[in-house]
């Protein structure tokens, strides 16, 4: 098995470009209000979908931004899942469809919109010429000078892996049965749960902790040989 990173955001690239994002996803499932199971009102941040769309179910949705009740959650869930790619978490606060808003200054090679990974197409195109798997682009609705942006593209990156436990503390709960919500903070020292890591792709999430974002050595490696800026990369155990 090879060696995995951790990417997060190179700060001081992306402030000397200047660029930065005034927009959100096109939809997005409601946060969770009072779970009957562990009482708990909450949202994800992490998981995006931006191939997913949204259009067939307009008269059906209304997504606000306001917590919903968990019965409401699931129906809303189960009519949003199956335009899902297989097997993807689906929790409250998932974001549907393109980026929308504005594209404010330059941004370089990679840029991050919360736990969203935006990637210049030629630089993606750079990288899939090197025979990387699971970096697939989706166009945005973003606009810059009222014009389209048409040079960047959101990475749909899949849920695949998770953390170990024994990364977690020791007071952890387990998974609320109703909701799935896991009480945890980021740890430290990440460890990936090495049987559940994936064999066919360069670039995941993780299950459990859906706001951070796994690549492969041969991902770093590309990126570094075609001098791409803007990621940091932590090297992370598995057990």
């Amino acid at each position: 098995m090879g060696r995995f990173f951790c990417i997060g955001e190179d700060t001081e690239v992306i402030e000397g470009y200047g660029g930065n994002f005034d927009a959100e996803h096109r939809w997005f499932l409601p946060a969770l209000k009072d779970c009957p199971g562990c009482r708990a009102s909450w949202s994800d941040f992490g998981c995006s979908y931006p191939s997913v769309d949204l259009s067939s179910l307009a008269e059906q949705l209304l997504f606000e931004n306001r917590p919903e009740s968990f019965q409401e959650l699931v129906r809303l869930r189960e009519l949003v899942r199956p335009l899902l790619p297989p097997g993807s978490p689906l929790p409250p606060g998932a974001e549907l469809g393109p980026l929308t808003g504005k594209a404010l200054g330059k941004f370089p090679s990679f840029s991050w919109f919360i736990a969203s990974l935006v990637v210049n197409l030629g630089d993606l195109e750079s990288l899939q010429e090197q025979g990387l798997t699971g970096l697939v682009g989706h166009p945005t609705a973003l606009t810059a000078r009222q014009k389209p942006v048409t040079d960047l593209v959101e990475l749909e990156v899949l849920s695949r892996s998770s953390l170990h436990p024994a990364c977690f503390p020791r007071n952890t709960l387990a998974p609320c049965s109703t909701c799935g919500r896991l009480a945890l903070r980021r740890p430290d020292k990440p460890i990936l749960d090495a049987a559940s890591l994936p064999t066919d792709l360069d670039l995941f999430r993780l299950t459990n902790f859906s706001a951070l974002l796994i690549v492969t050595e041969r991902f770093k490696d590309a990126v570094e040989a075609l001098g791409l800026d803007g990621l940091t990369f932590l090297e992370v155990a598995s057990r």
